[in-house]
């Protein structure tokens, strides 16, 4: 139970101990009011007002009584749901910093995707006007290309990325109420986001090899037709491999970022500008060095856990 929840029942605590703190108040004004009518000789005033004390005096004790006893149940209660949350925060902290250092080892071969993707400038999806050196490549450069891509293949596989569901951290938690509905929605979207890139690289490498067959890619794309197919199975690759590494390093940012905050972590809300959607990888990666190089998780600096080698 939060502080902030208790407001509206701390004032109803403090309205019984004030009401009570009123009647004993009342109590001592009758107990003047019996020694006039003691004085004067008004036995039946005296009786009178003496019954109107006790009742004042009872009902005064009674609520005082209710409420500090309120206030104190309630209270310790209190304590005692906070030092739960805290328990329960430091658990979901440790198991994402947890996750954090075993996928920071994954994120070092995203490298090898930016040396491929941002050949010869920042890629840009060619639907998007992109025309750097990966989008533009053929002959030889293409078969080089093909030939890099084929060497990260092995290291496109799902199972290497499901520890960037950081979402599942929160699982199970009730710290997960207390998560700005907007910062849990972009975890959701890009850790699915980054299953959906993973699922179609299987199939875009699968449909590259159905193109070049058993034998070398150079002797394959000799032909033109080939070639021509080859080309279009490299540019959905060089599509899903973008979305891959974006997805894949703003996951694990956003992550290494609430891990730095430590224990207020569940009350922040998306980092803007590490959610806002850029014109190439290499925007959002300037964007990040200067928004996450001051944060570190243990002495790890949570942009250089990205994994990006390139200058930028």
């Amino acid at each position: 139970m939060h502080l902030g929840h208790l407001d509206l029942g701390y004032g109803l605590f403090g309205a019984l101990i004030l009401a009570g703190l009123g009647l004993l108040v009342a109590s001592l004004r009758l107990t003047r009011r019996i020694e006039a009518a003691t004085l004067a000789g008004m036995n039946f005033k005296e009786k009178r007002f003496e019954y109107y004390r006790g009742i004042a005096t009872q009902l005064g004790v009674l609520l005082i009584g209710i409420g500090v006893s309120l206030f104190i149940y309630f209270f310790q209660q209190n304590y005692q749901d906070e030092r739960r949350r805290e328990a329960e925060s430091q658990q979901v902290l440790a198991r994402l910093a947890s996750r954090i250092g075993r996928t920071s080892a994954e994120l070092e071969f995203l490298s090898e995707y930016d040396d491929i993707l941002d050949e010869g400038g920042a890629y840009v999806s060619p639907s998007d006007g992109g025309k750097n050196g990966a989008v533009a490549s053929s002959g030889d450069k293409l078969v080089k290309q093909i030939e890099d891509m084929k060497i990260v293949e092995r290291d496109v596989a799902e199972e290497d990325f499901n520890d960037l569901d950081f979402s599942t951290d929160f699982q199970g938690s009730s710290l997960i109420t207390e998560l700005d509905p907007a910062l849990l929605f972009a975890m959701h979207r890009e850790e699915n986001e980054l299953k959906y890139a993973i699922k179609q690289l299987g199939a875009d490498f699968k449909d590259l090899q159905g193109v070049l067959g058993p034998t070398d890619p150079r002797e394959a794309i000799s032909d033109p037709v080939a070639a021509g197919k080859a080309k279009h199975e490299a540019l959905d690759i060089l599509y899903d491999l973008d979305l891959l590494r974006d997805r894949s390093r703003r996951a694990f940012a956003r992550a290494c970022w609430l891990v730095s905050q430590g224990s207020i972590f569940a009350s922040l809300g998306p980092i803007e500008p590490l959610s806002k959607t850029y014109g190439s990888h290499q925007e959002w990666i300037r964007q990040a060095k200067q928004t996450l190089s001051p944060y570190r998780v243990g002495n790890e600096n949570c942009f250089e856990l990205l994994g990006y080698k390139k200058s930028n």
